[in-house]
């Protein structure tokens, strides 16, 4: 993902944020942690609460949720907001809440012949107080949705929201404060002071949503106490076309993965590599099917804008580079309209022709620019994308299993998806995380509530035993026990 606000100087010179706002994190740190010690583990009752709770704040707020996060957007797709944000929390909150039961369950382990007629298990515990830290792109999900499985696990939460989305930041803290004990969940917003002094707290577990880049910076800030961190993050989401592949296909699924939200999204296509042959094809039917997608740009509700001045320039910055150095850009614009100003929307574009040397191939893009690459063989490909970081998600389209097969055994990201895009992370049974420079851990399905347990080896001791047979003074028998034990 791009720069998290908020956190983007965590190894800086503190600059903002009143001295109350840091007076205000550290008692609300502390009140957390002593309300964790007065209930160290909540029944399944209470937890299944908090997640009703949770349920209901957003049925009840997403009208509201959707308007905020339009408003800091300047347009954002209401139908995107309920499909990204609403749609898929509510189908993870049903999730956590049909599984918790087995989640809290003891689980049996094998002792072994040694240790019988010992009984052993694995109790998954809550940690304590966990740290979120959520980005801007999608500030409801990637915010409430690590929150709730913290809750599941029977944690209490502190949350810094962004501040570049600071209508739904406030909107946040608002209905959570209505539904939670500020002991339970809390929410604090600030800029980069803030940022920084909130993952330099000591947390029993910390998540961060953001860049490679400053996510390094928070686990600096983190290691300060030993938190355990988990650090969701992105990079350069590769897409491999096959030859075989419908190209009429592989452009409808590509463009609907990345340019939702305008493609600000982390596991969005990044770069597409298709066969030399079909790199024509691939561009007129992309062209076709934006076409089809948003027949209008700039008075089009469907079509999301840049979340600020900044990173507009940003986008504007990439395409100017690429071109300067050679790469041809074709602009995506149906009606041909000039999509400059106040909308900050910005037209999709292809990049042709591009080469290592520009900005666009060396950064996490976060916008609706697509390089379009190619390739003469698959193993050219596979040879590309296994050269540079392993990425966050990678795209594959093809029909053939055993290509398949060989493709997602010859390559490492985070995630995977065949003749699709990004569907992945709405699969709540699957876990979503990166690899190396892309992440550290995951927090869906069974994973996410074990990220945020922990787990503690438990063995038990039966009434009568032969624990003194190994104990000394040491002899032949001794010697005789062993041998028998290990065969």
């Amino acid at each position: 993902m791009v720069q998290t606000a908020g956190v983007s100087s965590v190894a800086a010179d503190r600059r903002t944020g009143a001295p109350s706002e840091l007076a205000n994190l550290q008692t609300l740190f502390e009140r957390a942690k002593a309300a964790f010690h007065s209930e160290p583990y909540p029944s399944y009752e209470q937890r299944m609460q908090r997640l009703n709770k949770m349920q209901e704040l957003l049925r009840t707020h997403q009208a509201r949720f959707a308007q905020a996060i339009s408003n800091d957007f300047s347009s954002r797709s209401v139908h995107e907001t309920q499909l990204a944000e609403i749609f898929t929390l509510i189908s993870s909150l049903k999730y956590m809440r049909k599984n918790l039961r087995a989640w809290m369950r003891p689980r049996s382990r094998h002792a072994g012949l040694a240790f019988t007629p010992a009984k052993v298990r694995v109790e998954l515990q809550p940690r304590g107080v966990v740290g979120v830290i959520s980005p801007w792109n999608y500030p409801v999900s990637l915010a409430l949705g690590p929150v709730s499985i913290a809750l599941a696990a029977g944690n209490r939460v502190l949350l810094k929201p962004s501040e570049l989305t600071p209508k739904t930041s406030q909107l946040l803290q608002e209905v959570l404060a209505e539904s939670f004990d500020s002991n339970l969940v809390s929410v604090v917003l600030g800029g980069a002071e803030l940022g920084q002094a909130f993952a330099e707290l000591p947390f029993d577990h910390l998540l961060f949503t953001g860049s490679t880049r400053v996510g390094q910076l928070v686990m600096q800030a983190a290691a300060k106490n030993l938190t355990p961190v988990t650090l969701e993050l992105g990079g350069k989401s590769p897409t491999i076309v096959h030859e075989s592949y419908p190209i009429d296909k592989a452009a409808e699924r590509i463009a609907a993965g990345k340019w939702l939200n305008a493609g600000q999204t982390c596991i969005a296509p990044d770069y597409v590599l298709v066969p030399e042959a079909k790199r024509g094809e691939l561009v007129d039917a992309l062209q076709r099917v934006v076409q089809r997608f948003y027949p209008t740009l700039k008075d089009n509700p469907d079509y999301t804008a840049i979340v600020s001045p900044s990173h507009w320039q940003r986008l504007r910055g990439y395409v100017e580079d690429a071109v300067g150095r050679g790469a041809k850009a074709i602009e995506l614009n149906p009606k041909g309209e000039v999509l400059e100003g106040d909308t900050r929307k910005f037209v999709p574009t292809l990049l042709l022709d591009v080469n290592d040397d520009m900005k666009v191939m060396q950064e996490e893009i976060f916008g609706p620019l697509l390089p379009v690459l190619t390739y003469r063989t698959l193993d050219d490909a596979l040879g590309y994308v296994n050269a540079r970081p392993r990425p966050l998600a990678l795209y594959y389209f093809d029909y053939d299993s055993g290509r398949t097969r060989d493709v997602l055994s010859r390559t490492t990201s985070g995630g995977a998806c065949l003749n699709e895009t990004n569907l992945h992370f709405g699969v709540e049974d699957l876990p979503f995380g990166g690899v190396g420079p892309s992440g550290i851990g995951a927090y869906h399905g069974p994973e996410g509530f074990e990220t945020f347990s922990h787990k503690k080896a438990v063995l038990a001791q039966s009434r009568f035993n032969a624990a003194g047979l190994i104990a000394p003074p040491y002899g032949p028998r001794f010697e005789r026990l062993l041998k028998l034990l290990g065969g």
